[in-house]
């Protein structure tokens, strides 16, 4: 059981979400986008969100300003955080912009403000859970993209219902996260894709 929850941790990591939501957006939109665009899409984003925190990881660890990829404390985390924000303005610059994709524009709107808001928390010594950010956030983007498209995902929202709550009992079992936290960094992800949606639904 030990490994299990372990592992929960690794194969639902927050750098994955952004990507997942994307993957779930062209795969269930009804609108036509050519093929060639989406492959496009999908190998930018995972260079920008997947490989490149990977990297920038491994640089911060290396200059020592990092211990370990679970970032423990919140000092550890707010350089991680800072570089996230702009590696999101950059994907909101220059791969989903408002004119081609609104709907997958305002989810990375909304990531960059989630992010932004655990930025502050780690200023004032408080470590929201960036596992439950991340998940509620997804969560939240898929039960308006239900509404949006008319389209019935309750398998997959039931699913993803399953998977917060491995996370939360994942991030309790390692002891890298206390009630007030995960209920917290849930609170950080939906509220600002709650608050986008009169924007662009």
């Amino acid at each position: 059981m030990d490994k299990i929850l372990r592992s929960i941790s690794y194969i639902f990591h927050p750098l994955f979400m952004p990507l997942l939501g994307v993957l779930f957006y062209f795969d269930n939109s009804p609108r036509f986008i050519p093929k060639e665009i989406v492959k496009a899409k999908l190998v930018s984003l995972f260079i920008l969100t997947v490989i490149l925190p990977i990297l920038l990881y491994f640089l911060l660890k290396t200059l020592g300003k990092v211990k370990s990829i679970y970032l423990k404390t919140t000092k550890e985390r707010i350089v991680p955080l800072i570089l996230n924000c702009f590696v999101i303005i950059i994907v909101l610059q220059r791969i989903i912009t408002p004119s081609q994709i609104i709907e997958l524009y305002f989810f990375f709107v909304g990531i960059l403000i989630s992010t932004m808001a655990c930025l502050m928390l780690a200023f004032f010594k408080f470590k929201a859970s960036i596992h439950m950010i991340a998940i509620s956030g997804l969560f939240m983007f898929f039960v308006i993209l239900s509404i949006h498209f008319s389209i019935n995902i309750n398998n997959t929202l039931a699913f993803v219902v399953i998977i917060m709550g491995a996370i939360a009992t994942s991030r309790l079992h390692l002891n890298a996260h206390t009630y007030k936290e995960l209920i917290m960094g849930g609170f950080v992800g939906m509220l600002p894709q709650l608050i986008l949606v009169p924007y662009w639904l």
